[in-house]
């Protein structure tokens, strides 16, 4: 089983944000501050927090219960 994955940095209040939501949902998720690599920052540095799906699809901030539901649903393409 994949986790879906929240790329954020400390310090980002909209991040914080966005993993209170994740446990109101009772999302299991990975935790990737994106200051760790490079890569991530040129990718996500203006998008945080982002939300990635199994199928490593991306869900930008902002987003609200339904919206997480339904994009970490199993059967979403």
């Amino acid at each position: 089983m994949n986790l879906p994955v929240l790329y954020h940095t400390d310090g980002c209040h909209l991040c914080e944000q966005a993993m209170a939501l994740l446990a109101q949902c009772q999302v299991d998720y990975v935790l990737v501050d994106i200051i760790s690599e490079q890569h991530l920052v040129d990718s996500f540095g203006i998008r945080i927090p982002v939300l990635e799906n199994a199928n490593g699809q991306h869900l930008d901030w902002p987003f609200a219960s339904p919206q997480i539901k339904q994009f970490l649903s199993p059967n979403k393409e």
